[in-house]
């Protein structure tokens, strides 16, 4: 299991929100490249970035920070989400040194395109599932859905999906534990590995997940939690690699 660190981009800057709250956010560097080695000093094999500005601008915002930061890190898997809303955005990041996409809104929305994605751009596609309640929220958290959560994962089971990020809003930021329990519904109903996302605080939530490593969990994203020292990502990615061994 990957312990993933978050860098969240707003208005050029490293922050964290409480529950997507784009005004309740915390700001924890003002140079995203700098932040990025860190995480890789520290261990790290495999970031996530996340386009606030765009995931309600629904377009980029951040590509060249995005892409500052790929290329000073060519080896390393990096997933972006936060605005992809088309096919050619998603050429251009990967054409940039990206190495996976994360479709959320349009995934809701416009469930055909992940199929297009995946079709064209095979194994850089992930689903990013955010829910509260169990249900879909959709343009920045903004609004929630009708869909369900595990429906919206089986929905994607053949499509080539290489991954479903899953966020349970009502935790994300708020330093509350993950949600282990609906993490594992959405791995078993799509069959996808999922990364889990959202309330990762403490070793004691890496624990948690990786006793359900096996059942389809292949990553833990973690924001505020490293940000603040409640987490170390060197100790984390040590304990699941030794229990992978095990």
């Amino acid at each position: 299991m990957l312990i993933i660190p978050a860098i969240d981009l707003k208005d050029g800057k490293c922050v964290r929100l409480k529950q997507g709250r784009m005004d309740d956010s915390t700001v924890f560097g003002d140079d995203p490249v700098a932040m990025a080695s860190r995480w890789v000093e520290a261990g790290c094999r495999r970031l996530h970035l996340v386009d606030l500005n765009g995931a309600f601008e629904g377009k980029p915002v951040h590509a060249e920070v995005v892409t500052a930061i790929a290329r000073k890190y060519p080896d390393l898997p990096i997933q972006i989400g936060g605005g992809i809303r088309s096919l050619d955005t998603i050429e251009q990041y990967l054409a940039a040194g990206v190495s996976y996409c994360i479709i959320g809104t349009q995934a809701v929305k416009q469930p055909e395109f992940v199929q297009q994605a995946c079709a064209r751009f095979a194994g850089h596609i992930i689903v990013g599932i955010d829910a509260k309640n169990g249900m879909v929220a959709t343009e920045g958290w903004d609004d929630v859905s009708t869909v369900k959560a595990t429906d919206l994962a089986r929905q994607f089971a053949s499509n080539g999906v290489s991954a479903i990020v899953y966020t349970d809003i009502s935790r994300d930021g708020m330093m509350q534990g993950v949600n282990v329990e609906a993490t594992v519904e959405v791995a078993e109903a799509g069959g996808i590995p999922v990364i889990a996302s959202g309330g990762v605080t403490n070793m004691d939530d890496i624990r948690r997940l990786v006793t359900v490593a096996g059942r389809g969990i292949c990553g833990a994203i973690t924001g505020r939690a490293i940000y603040e020292g409640s987490l170390d990502v060197a100790e984390a990615q040590q304990y699941c690699d030794q229990q992978a061994g095990n």
